[in-house]
């Protein structure tokens, strides 16, 4: 018999955190059926456009532009469409070892509207602002919970999680970027655009963390990268011991959530500073799988940058170049000439891969690690030692957060490209200008 989760089932789902298009609820029922599960329960934009509250499944121009992508032309709903996006686009690329796709389940309108108000008082008051539950929609994805490992967090050692939002581990190179945007070979995507959300007050200072020393293969450089995610979290960065969130969104003083951090990983880590420890265990576990090599080759399809894949864009919509209109005559315009002289097909692809590019650097890195005893029986999981303790762990990987990016929002992605690059040049005039004039002392970069 199909599962159809109703209004009486709600309480049994807690609100675990949200992205931009789904809440995520963990369940906290007795039922083995759901045990160490999670559900990704969809959101609508809050005073959308009738475009971007209707209910279709794909646009016409998104139609062709997966048509040969397994079954994604073809679903009923919006939800299928994800989960095939997910098995047919991204489990190939980056391997089913790290991949959920997950199941859909159904559930009623009084289910989504029960969860709408209990998750309420828990949700960022900007998530709040911008989306509400989608109580219109007949189903959610269930998945497992990749902050614990199979039988539950009542079975067993403890397990605790990082997950990572490892953002962009490249820097551009393409020939389509505009001279006056060239500081996007020298400055990373992620550096950049902390400058325009600490002017937007979306963060309150500038993370120090660098996508390019996560992704480098090093270990001293992992360890940097990580320890600057420790410092400043933001929402790159959350920590979970047997499913429960002890570090990172938490609302407290950096001060005291280390601390209390701190002490949680003293009964896991057998060592004073259990954070080195951690650090360094989280840099085994990424060099040990190889996940982020996947990842990086995924997010390299994006040969041509943002602005190389407007014009392809715009050939797509058939409709004259907004780009090359406004360049006019000068000589930057000749360089898209061959862009719009190519057949259509490389221009799908061009933008298909922009796309799935997007996607890989957006995503979120699960990592999990519980002890494991010398008697222990042989481990289906791969397993790390921390030479400092001579402990060993079982370790396993996934990724989330696997969205298909909506084609629609290309002038949006171009439009945000060029504002974040905007901000950042003028940051870097502003330091440039206060040195010159030898005012530079006492001016917080905050580098």
């Amino acid at each position: 018999m199909e599962i159809i989760l109703e209004e009486k089932d709600a309480g049994d789902w807690s609100y675990r955190g949200e992205g931009a298009v789904n809440l995520v609820l963990a369940y906290t029922g007795s039922s083995p059926t759901f045990s160490g599960k999670i559900i990704r329960v969809q959101k609508v934009v809050k005073n959308g456009s009738m475009e971007e509250t209707e209910r279709s499944v794909l646009s016409k121009h998104e139609s062709i532009l997966w048509k040969d992508a397994g079954s994604i032309v073809t679903s009923p709903n919006k939800e299928i469409a994800e989960q095939m996006y997910v098995q047919s686009v991204m489990i190939p690329l980056l391997g089913s070892e790290f991949v959920d796709p997950g199941v859909r389940i159904l559930v009623s309108r009084g289910f989504l509207e029960s969860v709408e108000r209990d998750s309420l008082s828990k949700r960022p008051g900007s998530r709040v602002k911008a989306a509400n539950v989608d109580c219109c929609a007949d189903s959610v994805m269930l998945m497992s919970d990749h902050s614990v490992f199979p039988q539950g967090a009542s079975k067993g050692a403890p397990c605790i999680t990082v997950e990572i939002k490892p953002k962009c581990g490249f820097l551009p190179s393409s020939s389509f970027m505009a001279d006056e945007n060239a500081i996007k070979k020298n400055a990373t995507r992620f550096k950049m655009h902390q400058v325009l959300k600490l002017q937007q007050l979306k963060v309150q200072q500038l993370s120090k963390y660098d996508p390019l020393d996560l992704f480098s293969a090093s270990r001293d450089r992992i360890h940097e990268a990580i320890n600057a995610l420790f410092a400043t979290p933001q929402n790159n960065l959350r920590v979970f011991l047997n499913g429960s969130l002890i570090y990172g969104d938490l609302g407290g003083t950096k001060f005291d959530e280390i601390e209390a951090f701190e002490d949680h990983l003293k009964s896991f880590i057998h060592e004073e500073n259990g954070l080195r420890s951690f650090v360094h265990l989280i840099g085994e576990a990424i060099l040990k799988l190889g996940v982020l090599d996947r990842l990086l080759e995924i997010q390299k399809l994006d040969k041509i940058d943002v602005e190389g894949v407007i014009h392809a864009y715009y050939d797509i919509v058939s409709q004259p170049c907004k780009l090359c209109k406004k360049f006019g005559e000068n000589q930057q315009s000749g360089k898209y000439s061959s862009l719009h002289s190519i057949p259509v097909d490389e221009s799908l692809k061009i933008v298909r891969d922009y796309l799935i590019a997007a996607t890989a650097k957006d995503c979120s890195l699960m990592i999990s690690f519980r002890p494991r005893e010398d008697d222990d029986p042989e481990s289906h999981y791969r397993t790390i030692c921390l030479g400092s303790t001579k402990q060993r762990f079982d370790v396993k990987a996934y990724f989330i957060d696997l969205d298909m990016k909506p084609f629609n929002k290309m002038e949006f992605y171009y439009e945000l490209d060029q504002k974040i690059v905007n901000s950042y040049k003028q940051k870097v005039g502003v330091e440039h200008e206060a040195a010159n004039k030898g005012t530079i002392e006492g001016y917080e970069t905050g580098y």
